[in-house]
């Protein structure tokens, strides 16, 4: 990533400063034993109990993950730690400051990176970095050294004229981390920096915080990746406002030894044993991973109904190490079950082609920047495809020409034997489409956003108001009809979304990043409607920036540069990146792997 950026002179501007000498943020000498003190916190909203009597201690020098499912209470406590919000029992103390009563003090002590981008999209990186630095008080003229240590610790240098709308969704966390970061904080609070960035720029996240913490800083990280929780030294486990476990991811994992097992090379059984196997009562949850199926059995039960099922599929049953995610799904009662209501309600589909989904040398230009560029690749009925790729890949360019939604600048696509050329009305009507940023009405509520929706696609009469009702039932919206879309949370929202593309029963479904941001209990609810779907017959195209995600596809696009690099099932994919030192890896190791090697093939070809 580093020498992609240091490739891009159009944006550059110099900075007269000499080398940095000193460390970016100093150890905070003299300060309390703890960064963080939470004391009996308890916060309503009217009648939601957002946090209950909630205790926990965050230290320096440590990166501390703040986890939960949605609704748990992570952002609320977030915004109790800055001083945004004041509890209505308890007391919380930052850096030695009563976020109450010091509350100037805290945003000095403290830096904060909110959940949604903060900045200012119509501004530059540096002329973001300078209000912010003149928000926080500083000398912009005064503090250019400052300015150079960030952008040299951020990689962002080379980028400094670029607005920050135009730049990638990994950028645009870096650009936030170092306005974050601008005043030397003691503690350092993150609101899901991770959400919508590729496994390349987390990587980059990860090294600038494990520098922060090395230097003695308090960092706490929230997030909904539970591969991220396993990675720091301590994690506060929240659920409906109560602190469910405090302390070593580890220690949480370890709860599970002997617990977590896999059906092995289980190959085009595996949609039909995960059904089977999550709605056994000795089962706590269950996921597809490649060609196999990860079982988690509840406490105390024996493997035997999982063993019974492996024999009967006649596949191996194998125990596995438990994971952080197991503990976490175990803790929280279990995942969902493996039987989709939505899908057991739909007819097969019917297409009378084994390809759904195809393009040719697909292209789109915008001026000189080419986003998506001479792509081909054909998707079987009921297959699930994954499409992936580092921000700004051309991954969503290429799903909105497959809608029917941007027009190719060369290349040609169909969906169910359609050409978008000449029949994208026609083609729109056999397929529904989520798109990677929440996109209803917002002035509508959300049964008129149903209600549109269905005579969007000419339902109408008793079918019209037997869809709306189904989609109310499966996605657990009764509770929210009357309520604007903005109003729900992160969960429902995507179901709403979810719900609308599926409104008309569409034969192919194309998902751009549908989970992003979700929590793991959510998601899973949503892959048992996508496994459910495929099994009836549904093509089902998805981008993902979660990596066991992909490992549901049958198989994975790989764009990288606006090109197609890799196309193969997820499996195959990882054997590509295996190594002596990584002899078994993980899709996300097979991501950088791939991401990497076409890199330094471009580099070497420029």
């Amino acid at each position: 990533m580093a020498a992609r950026a240091r490739g891009r002179r159009d944006a550059e501007m110099p900075i007269d400063t000499p080398e940095p000498t000193a460390a970016l943020v100093p150890a905070p000498a003299g300060t309390p034993a703890a960064a963080v003190v939470i004391e009996g916190v308890d916060k309503h909203f009217g009648s939601v109990h957002a946090l209950r009597g909630l205790s926990a201690r965050i230290d320096y020098g440590r990166l501390t993950g703040l986890v939960g499912p949605d609704g748990a209470g992570k952002t609320t406590l977030m915004r109790i730690l800055t001083g945004l919000l004041a509890p209505d029992a308890g007391s919380v103390t930052l850096a030695g400051y009563d976020v109450v009563r010091d509350n100037d003090a805290i945003h000095v002590a403290s830096g904060y990176m909110p959940q949604r981008f903060g900045l200012y999209e119509d501004l530059s990186v540096m002329e973001n970095m300078r209000l912010y630095a003149q928000l926080r008080g500083l000398d912009v003229q005064r503090n250019a050294t400052l300015f150079a240590e960030l952008l040299e610790f951020t990689r962002l240098a080379p980028f400094t004229r670029r607005l920050a709308g135009k730049l990638s969704g990994g950028m645009k966390q870096k650009l936030g981390l170092a306005c974050a970061l601008m005043a030397r904080p003691k503690v350092l609070l993150l609101d899901e920096p991770g959400v919508g960035v590729d496994p390349v720029s987390r990587q980059d996240l990860w090294r600038m915080v494990r520098s922060l913490t090395d230097e003695g800083m308090a960092v706490v990280w929230s997030t909904a990746y539970l591969d991220e929780a396993e990675r720091c030294a301590s994690v506060l486990l929240l659920n409906a406002g109560q602190l469910l476990f405090d302390g070593p991811p580890q220690r949480l994992t370890s709860l599970l030894e002997g617990r977590s097992l896999r059906l092995e090379n289980v190959g085009s059984q595996r949609r039909a044993l995960l059904t089977e196997v999550l709605d056994l009562p000795s089962v706590s949850d269950g996921v597809i991973q490649g060609a196999g199926v990860r079982v988690v059995l509840r406490d105390g039960a024996a493997p035997d109904q999982v063993q019974a099922l492996a024999d009967r599929s006649q596949v191996s049953l194998a125990r596995v190490p438990a994971r952080f995610e197991d503990a976490f799904i175990d803790l929280l009662g279990g995942g969902p079950g493996g039987t989709s209501a939505l899908a057991e309600r739909l007819p097969p589909v019917e297409l009378g082609s084994d390809i759904a989904v195809s393009c040719r040398n697909l292209t789109k230009r915008f001026g000189e920047f080419t986003a998506t560029d001479n792509v081909s690749f054909e998707v079987r009925q009921g297959e699930v495809f994954g499409l992936l790729g580092p921000n700004g890949a051309g991954k969503s360019t290429t799903f909105k020409m497959l809608c029917g939604l941007l027009r190719p600048s060369a290349g040609e696509a169909h969906v169910v034997g359609l050409d978008l050329r000449h029949a994208s009305g026609a083609a729109k009507a056999r397929l529904g489409y989520m798109a990677q940023k929440f996109s209803l009405y917002g002035l509508l509520s959300v049964r008129q956003n149903l209600e549109f929706s269905a005579g969007v696609y000419q339902l109408e009469g008793k079918v019209r108001r037997e869809r709306i009702e189904e989609m109310i039932e499966t996605f657990a919206l009764r509770d929210w009809l009357a309520a604007a879309p903005d109003a729900l949370p992160l969960g429902h929202k995507q179901r709403l979304a979810l719900a609308c593309a599926l409104m008309h029963r569409p034969p192919v479904l194309f998902l751009d990043e549908p989970t992003s941001g979700v929590d793991p209990v959510t998601r899973r609810e949503f892959w048992t409607h996508i496994n459910g779907l495929a099994r009836k017959g549904v093509t089902i195209m998805v981008t993902t920036h979660f990596m066991d995600e992909a490992e549901y596809c049958d198989r994975v696009a790989m764009l990288s540069r606006a090109r197609l690099i890799a196309l193969d099932t997820p499996d195959a994919l990882k054997r590509s990146a295996a190594s002596a030192k990584r002899p078994d890896p993980t899709m996300e190791d097979a991501f950088i792997h791939l991401v990497e090697s076409a890199d330094r093939e471009h580099e070497v070809a420029a």
